[in-house]
């Protein structure tokens, strides 16, 4: 069966200010020692599966621009643009109905644009399973990743480990994030995985449960549909998906289907949050400083600093993120990196557009 790929690249990255801006958000960046940008390195991590022209980008008309230029080989028709931003269940039907429009049916793979992978061909592995269990019938399959700590940020995602074909598991529930208590006791007992926002099934599959469970969506993205091809496609979209409910995909379909079958994912993932994710991804210096541009520090340990032709001198400081643009500068505990959103909310208040 043909193979195909929705990669959503609609966020605003505002965790990663002042480098990410409404009109260069986080996955347009390079924030790896490659120079790739991070929606570059998810297509090029899929391409020995699924070619080009299977690939589409769901973003917003803003930044098609730079869907254009950093991914030249994607075909225009294949970047979705949607009007205003109504959460993934939509972006993942109007992303099914195109695909529809082009073939009778097909597997559908539905990837963020702004997570990192270590080990593409443990990765690649996972997806073919995952194809091969979505092709078998209708069936929902999404990706966990085993979690090695108790994170209280992630989702969660329950599975039977008495309900197995060898790779995939049956899906009790989906989680909320945890306190620290509950994330603990969800790692003791091994039968919770992070929530990876990772899914593949045949397009059949999730239109016919956006029918069942989400029926007003449904009939819109069959107007839009209908239009596809048509001088009245961008009015119709324009027109009709700013009217859909706004709902995630866990709680719209997710936790309502049946079917539903997680595999465990061990291949080096990362969601690239925040700036704590750069420390992470890149390498370290002796004294544990992950810089990058003209830096000099001294008697400093365990900071991420990113700079660009400027000079950044550091002394005697621990544990700090600093970020330098033409504009802004973020200087920012480490531990206060969740925060970092409260700049732009204080930006927006004040009116202050020019630095968002």
């Amino acid at each position: 069966m043909k193979k195909t790929a929705l990669i959503m690249a609609g966020g605003r990255g505002e965790r990663f200010w002042p480098k990410s801006r409404k009109n260069l958000p986080k996955q347009f960046l390079s924030l790896t020692d490659d120079g790739k940008t991070m929606i570059q390195l998810t297509v090029e991590r899929i391409s020995p599966m699924v070619e080009l022209e299977d690939i589409y980008i769901s973003t917003n008309k803003d930044y098609k621009q730079l869907v254009l230029e950093q991914l030249p080989g994607i075909p225009e028709e294949n970047i979705l643009c949607e009007p205003v931003g109504r959460n993934t269940a939509p972006c993942i039907g109007l992303g099914a109905m195109h695909i529809a429009k082009k073939y009778d049916d097909a597997v559908m793979m539905v990837l963020p644009s702004d997570h990192l992978i270590k080990y593409n061909k443990m990765f690649l592995g996972v997806l073919r399973d995952g194809c091969e269990l979505a092709e078998k019938g209708e069936n929902l399959v999404t990706i966990g990743i085993t979690p090695d700590y108790p994170e209280t940020g992630y989702g969660y995602i329950k599975f039977n480990p008495d309900d197995s074909d060898g790779h995939a598991y049956a899906v009790e529930r989906f989680v909320e994030k945890p306190s620290l208590e509950v994330a603990k006791e969800y790692l003791e007992t091994e039968e919770y995985l992070w929530n990876s926002g990772m899914f593949i099934w045949k397009v059949s599959t999730i239109l016919a449960d956006i029918r069942k469970f989400l029926p007003d969506t449904y009939e819109g993205l069959k107007k839009i549909q209908d239009a596809i091809g048509t001088e009245e496609q961008d009015v119709v979209l324009e027109k009709v998906f700013p009217e859909f409910e706004s709902v995630s995909i866990d709680y719209g379909i997710m936790e309502k289907a049946e079917n539903i079958y997680i595999l465990p994912g061990t291949f080096g993932w990362d969601d690239v949050g925040s700036w704590l994710a750069v420390g992470r991804i890149r390498k370290s210096n002796e004294n544990g400083n992950v810089v990058d541009g003209n830096i000099i520090t001294i008697n400093s340990r365990n900071n991420i600093i990113q700079g660009g032709r400027k000079l950044i001198a550091t002394v005697g400081i621990e544990d700090l993120i600093i970020v330098d643009t033409e504009d802004a500068t973020l200087i920012c505990a480490k531990n206060s990196a969740a925060d970092i959103k409260k700049v732009l909310e204080n930006l927006k208040i004040c009116n202050r557009d020019e630095y968002i």
